[in-house]
């Protein structure tokens, strides 16, 4: 078969390369085309924030409620969509935008049900019985309870850091500290990992830890051999992490952590410490998660070796 040769001599007059118009749009298409991209980037932008709204206001209202098992459904649906949001850098964007509105806020609703003290909710009264309005009493938190709504208080602070603020104005630190001293193993667990969030780069919090005496009683925790062996390993890891974001100035919150540590600890111990908090800085996260296991079971082991 024989194809037609084209005349490359005569080209048509508004194709200089010889191929068809249509191979070259002309501004107004293009114009068109932008106008449409950007309209279904604004469509898509909705829809996700519909779904975002959705998603808090449905754990938010569960969370609200009078009953422990409903605020339970709550706190497990905000946990789930804290870490989808994790995953979209386009979706953090949204959700931090929503934690400027009053009514999708987090953090309130976790320091007003699930983490507040159950003294409050006692009944040191009877008068209720003679007034019209009855007297509203809510379920007290469960253990499984405060622990998710500690894990959703990690995720809301590391997501957002504009909920550390929030949480100060809750008196978290406080808070947090009561959950470590008095509560069991597995909030405990869950408080050490949200003091860590709550405290990185918030002087406020910071401070309120100082004034908690928060050294003193992580240390004791860290030196009682009859606490649970992971707890002691996630003290240590908080010990390190401390350790490792905080330069020694005097004018800073924590300007004596160092010696607080040496006084608590000891001398070997906490020379150890100070030596494996500089550890890893160029590791990726899985390898520093790694390595911060590691040493801390490297201090605990030194506790135990030095007698402390």
């Amino acid at each position: 078969m024989n194809l037609k040769k084209t005349n490359s001599q005569t080209p048509p007059a508004n194709s200089p390369t010889g191929q068809p118009d249509s191979q070259s749009p002309s501004p107004s298409a293009t114009a068109a085309m932008a106008a449409v991209e950007e309209l279904v980037e604004s469509l898509n932008q909705r829809k996700m924030y519909r779904e975002v709204t959705l998603a808090l206001r449905s754990g938010l209202r569960d969370a609200r409620a009078e009953f422990s098992f409903l605020r339970v459904r709550g706190l497990r649906c905000l946990l789930k969509f804290l870490r989808s949001v994790a995953e979209s850098d386009s979706v953090i964007r949204l959700f931090c935008l929503t934690q400027s509105l009053p009514d999708l806020q987090v953090v309130p609703v976790l320091f007003q049900h699930s983490l507040k003290d159950s003294e409050e909710d006692k009944v040191t009264s009877l008068d209720h019985i003679f007034t019209v309005e009855p007297m509203k009493l809510t379920n007290p938190s469960t253990d499984t309870e405060v622990a998710l709504a500690l894990r959703v208080l990690e995720g809301c602070c590391l997501i957002h850091r504009q909920s550390t603020i929030l949480a100060h104005q809750h008196k978290a630190i406080p808070v947090l500290m009561n959950i470590l001293s008095s509560r069991g193993a597995l909030e405990q667990g869950a408080s050490v990992d949200a003091l860590i969030a709550l405290m990185l780069d918030s002087t406020a919090n910071q401070m309120d830890f100082e004034t908690c005496n928060g050294i003193e009683e992580v240390a004791a925790i860290i030196r009682d051999k009859q606490v649970d062996e992971n707890l002691r390993m996630k003290c240590g890891e908080f010990l390190l992490l401390l350790i490792g974001h905080v330069d020694g100035r005097d004018m800073q919150p924590m300007a004596t952590v160092h010696e607080d540590i040496r006084r608590l600890l000891g001398e070997k111990s906490a020379s150890l410490i100070w030596a494996a908090s500089q550890f890893g800085s160029t590791l990726d996260p899985e390898e520093r998660m790694t390595a911060l296991h590691i040493q801390a079971r490297r201090v605990l082991e030194s506790l135990d070796l030095f007698g402390v």
